[in-house]
């Protein structure tokens, strides 16, 4: 299901199937870590809430250098409730020296498997699943920097909403902020946050400074997600 048939097949070596084991699918990541692997975790958003404990004490606690590959991370379609990947924002970022992407397209996806991959210690990067929207993918890596947002599209000149949005939700908020200024010539901008941990604070501040409304744009839970770490930062300034 997160289309590994192909890894697995040409580095027979450096696969390790554990089947439904999540939590030790973790502790063997966290074990790899500590003797100066590189361990990915490749597993569904949905299924690394049973490994949350390990994920806790045997990787984040100890800081260690583990990049966990959520597939299925938001809403699932057919594969049902239990498979939504609705609540990982809110399980992993109140975890100390967790980083969590979200990239808005293919592309961006695998530049942010790639700095994961250079990152010294726990990553976490969430897609969704199925097809992506057929974004170009650059064959060269380039390396994100850590907690820095991007501004992908404005229409018009003043008095601005601000849309932070993550992950897959960027492109439909294109679509939006467009549809808004088109139809009812409101200005609007659409921010693509890439990080939920660390947020970009100079990108939020630049956007509370100027915007006269902040709307964020996620595909989780509303309680504890991405809107939520965008208000706790608020609150705390």
């Amino acid at each position: 299901g997160s289309g590994m048939v192909k890894f697995a097949q040409a580095y027979p070596q450096r696969f390790f199937d554990v089947a439904i084991a999540e939590q030790h699918a973790v502790t063997l990541a966290a074990g790899m870590a500590c003797e100066g692997l590189k361990p990915v975790v490749a597993i569904y958003s949905t299924f690394l809430q049973r490994g949350y404990d390990q994920l806790v004490h045997d990787v984040a606690l100890q800081n260690l250098d583990v990049t966990f590959a959520l597939d299925r991370a938001g809403l699932v379609g057919e594969d049902g409730p239990t498979h939504a990947g609705a609540y990982d924002y809110a399980y992993m970022r109140t975890i100390p020296n967790m980083v969590i992407m979200a990239p808005k397209d293919e592309n961006e996806c695998r530049q942010m498997l790639h700095t994961a991959y250079h990152f010294k210690g726990p990553t976490a990067v969430r897609y969704p699943r199925g097809s992506g929207i057929g974004a170009e993918v650059q064959q060269e890596f380039t390396a994100l920097e850590i907690g820095k947002a991007e501004l992908v599209a404005s229409f018009g000149e003043s008095d601005f909403i601000d849309i932070l949005a993550f992950g897959s939700r960027v492109y439909p908020s294109i679509e939006a902020a467009q549809q808004l200024f088109d139809t009812h010539g409101i200005s609007t901008r659409v921010v693509n946050m890439r990080f939920v941990k660390p947020l970009d604070a100079h990108m939020l501040h630049q956007c509370a400074q100027t915007a006269k409304m902040i709307v964020t744009v996620e595909e989780h839970a509303i309680m504890g997600g991405a809107g939520s770490a965008v208000n706790e930062w608020l609150a705390e300034q």
